[in-house]
């Protein structure tokens, strides 16, 4: 009987202790709003360190891929804006040429139709002047009447508008109509000074008029990196900014480029705005496609770094403890920059003088 009384009496005290444990948990952590309260005998205290928040100077940097692109008003691809076959070529690969240069010539009887209306318009407006000032000199004798001479200034402005346009059709050529022959064939010109980069011209071949072109002109003299920077870096890049690209083809030479643009649209898809780079590219290292990484930094200035273990995640958002004494500490929701050596920067919701917990802040993550 009495190791029956000596097992009850061993159990009881079990689970009153258990019940007394449970009781002191509960008190150690209590919840109130965003502060958490604990108790004086917790045993969490000692598990926690704290930091006194300070700014120190630092230069904030991150890193993104970059594309090398030719300036767009510094490209150009040639082709011919009618059908025919190619009759001469008048450059060859790497050469330079100026604005307005020949590239080759085309025999194509749409041109020739082109031009012959432009003459045709040319001798209409002629012959329509003409009319009008004999209409003129009859009006001033008084021998012809008012109604003819306005027919006959309405007739010169429609031919003259007609001469202009088929003027205007050719100008985008660059083709001078004044200098233009029958049966003359078209010769095509570059819209760009700059280098033949491409030379796909062969003598005698038949060209349609959606044809791909025959030639690309370049200066390559400078050129774009295009890069893109996530939305939570955006702050770190402004206009004139030097930056440092690295090819993955010449990995150990640094080139020095500036930040030319920012894109007002932010890409939804991938969070990112795009930001153009314009570099030297007088040694021509930098070739159009090539792939590098881009490496941007801020002005030095005086930051809130903290030890990055203090940053705790919830949901889309990142928070720290801030021990506000007597065994209190406050959830503050905190914007971070970048991250380097074991701190982060914290852009927004702490202020120097802050204490914050930087070790064992996971205990109290479950607070309720």
């Amino acid at each position: 009987m009495k190791p029956i009384y000596y097992v009850l009496i061993s159990m009881i005290f079990l689970c009153g202790c258990r019940k007394s444990q449970e009781d002191n948990t509960s008190e150690d952590m209590s919840l109130y709003g965003d502060t958490i309260l604990l108790g004086k005998s917790s045993t969490i205290l000692s598990k926690m360190k704290t930091l006194k928040v300070t700014s120190e100077p630092y230069k904030m940097e991150f890193t993104t891929s970059g594309v090398v692109k030719a300036i767009p008003t510094n490209y150009a691809e040639v082709a011919s804006p009618f059908a025919g076959r190619i009759t001469k070529s008048f450059v060859r690969l790497g050469q330079k040429v100026s604005k307005g240069s020949p590239v080759f010539a085309i025999s194509s009887p749409a041109f020739y139709e082109t031009g012959k209306e432009c003459s045709q318009a040319r001798e209409e407006m002629e012959l329509a002047k003409k009319s009008l000032q004999r209409v003129k000199d009859l009006v001033q004798n008084k021998v012809g009447a008012q109604k003819d001479l306005e027919e006959a200034e309405v007739n010169y402005e429609l031919k003259k508008k007609d001469y202009e346009n088929a003027v205007a059709s050719l100008k985008v050529f660059q083709v001078d109509s004044k200098n233009i022959a029958p049966g003359q064939p078209m010769i095509v010109r570059s819209p760009i000074s700059g280098e033949v980069v491409t030379d796909k011209i062969v003598m005698g071949q038949y060209m349609k008029e959606d044809a791909e072109p025959v030639a690309v002109i370049a200066n390559l003299d400078q050129v774009w990196v295009v890069a893109h920077v996530k939305e939570k870096d955006l702050s770190l890049v402004h206009p004139q900014d030097e930056v440092e690209i690295q090819l993955v083809a010449l990995p150990d030479q640094s080139i020095k480029g500036t930040v030319y643009h920012i894109s007002e649209m932010l890409d939804e898809e991938t969070r990112s705005v795009e930001v153009i780079i314009a570099c030297d590219n007088r040694s021509r290292m930098m070739k159009p496609e090539m792939y590098g990484t881009v490496k941007l930094s801020e002005r030095e200035q005086n930051v809130v770094r903290i030890p990055t273990s203090a940053i705790l995640q919830e949901e889309d958002s990142n928070y720290v403890l801030l021990d506000l004494g007597n065994r209190r500490y406050l959830r503050r929701k905190v914007k971070t920059g970048t991250s380097a050596d074991g701190k982060t920067v914290v852009l927004e919701g702490l202020d120097a003088g802050d204490m914050i917990v930087t070790s064992g802040a996971f205990y109290l993550i479950d607070a309720q």
